[in-house]
């Protein structure tokens, strides 16, 4: 039986940076992280898109509004005191047709309530920033986003972590709660606090500790095609106006911290909690599960699923993606994105008596256990000040 002050379940960015807060919080205890996987970084921490966002497309009152700028200066600042790679090519939100500018107007709201710089460009402006950009009559710029390597942020956080004196425990899978004990594929761990961060498998978690009643994970595949280098590369991202109504931004243009240009992502319904290639981590009473939930949102959801399945699983299509992210910019070629990327895993949580998408982080807990059962995008962005956050809650019950 080992013993632990606090033990973290999850050793992706959110969880590993928690732990860290906890133990600068509580520097006389021990402060355990134990993961599934061999290192970090197997999920959605390591096959994020690596963007900085800037926090203009939130709703000033919710969390992720409070986080995202404060977490985009700190990462940013982070990366730089590491000498950490770091693009800093800003952002263009681009129009369709005359249709996408009142939405436009709404994000420029929502950025000047959370403090944001944007900078409202004209069409040429914005053909200035990045010559191959189409915009309708005008464009939103963001110069705050910038795009990093995230696998190489959270090397160096772990590496952090372990200097601090937080234990890092991987091959060590989360299987049962016995009392104040905790069950692993690693061994048993008496834990005075339990902090769930276990991505994809939050909420099986946290029912265990008697939370997440009213919520489930709902997994979306998340795949980029890359591009080969060109002769006129992208200097900026480019990105559709979104749907505020769903949490997803809609298919776009990234340029990673090379220089590489990718398109995407996609948000096609998953079918199991880590579908990423063919049968992989295959698990029967997931994929019952899962499909049973999905028939009951065909059937009536408050964000249209019929629709956004159909649309998003066209999206399977090389051409179709293409097509997409042509609307954005020119000589956007299929010739030219023929490599598909590594795929992620978006644990979105789905209200199920709502039958609506948490569109905010959302996190349940007591004197015992916290939950971290919503922490989607902006989650690489916001990690750093959503973790002080998360520890500062915990102080609160514990005193």
């Amino acid at each position: 039986m080992q013993i632990a002050d606090f033990l973290i379940i999850g050793g992706g960015v959110i969880g590993l940076n928690i732990a860290r807060n906890l133990k600068s919080r509580y520097p006389d205890a021990s402060v355990t992280v134990i993961e599934k996987e061999q290192s970090s970084g197997h999920h959605a921490s390591g096959r994020n898109s690596g963007v900085l966002h800037a926090g203009f497309y939130y709703s000033p009152e919710s969390l992720k509004a409070q986080f995202t700028k404060v977490g985009n200066q700190l990462l940013t600042n982070y990366c730089e005191s590491k000498h950490l790679s770091i693009n800093r090519c800003g952002k263009l939100v681009v129009a369709k047709d005359m249709s996408d500018h009142p939405a436009m107007d709404v994000l420029l709201t929502r950025g000047r309530a959370n403090g944001i710089a944007l900078e409202e460009v004209t069409e040429l402006q914005a053909k200035e920033i990045e010559p191959r950009v189409k915009t309708f009559e005008r464009a939103i710029f963001s110069p705050t986003t910038s795009t990093v390597d995230p696998n190489q942020v959270l090397d160096a956080m772990v590496t952090d972590a372990q200097h601090e004196g937080v234990n890092m425990i991987y091959g060590a899978m989360y299987q049962r709660k016995s009392g104040n004990t905790v069950v692993t594929s690693g061994g048993e761990y008496e834990a005075g606090y339990v902090v769930n961060a276990a991505g994809l498998y939050a909420d099986v978690i946290a029912r265990d500790f008697g939370f997440s009643q009213r919520y489930r994970i709902l997994p979306f595949k998340g795949l980029y095609l890359y591009g080969r280098d060109q002769a006129e590369a992208f200097r900026t991202n480019i990105y559709p106006v979104p749907n505020l109504d769903n949490p997803f931004l809609g298919v776009h243009v990234t340029v990673n911290v090379h220089g590489q240009s990718k398109l995407g992502p996609t948000a096609i319904p998953a079918f199991w909690r880590e579908q990423y290639c063919g049968m992989d981590n295959f698990h029967f009473s997931e994929l019952v599960d899962l499909l049973t939930r999905q028939a009951g949102l065909l059937r009536s959801s408050g964000f249209n699923f019929h629709r956004l399945a159909i649309q998003e699983l066209r999206k399977y299509s090389r051409s179709r993606l293409v097509k997409l992210a042509s609307a954005l910019a020119q000589r956007i070629d299929v010739g030219d994105y023929s490599t598909w990327g590594r795929p992620g895993i978006r644990a979105q949580l789905l209200d199920v008596q709502e039958q609506k998408l948490e569109m905010d982080f959302v996190m349940e807990g007591d004197h015992q256990s916290m939950h971290v059962l919503n922490a989607v995008s902006p989650g690489f962005t916001c990690a750093l000040p959503f973790s002080s956050h998360v520890g500062e809650k915990i102080s609160r019950l514990l005193k």
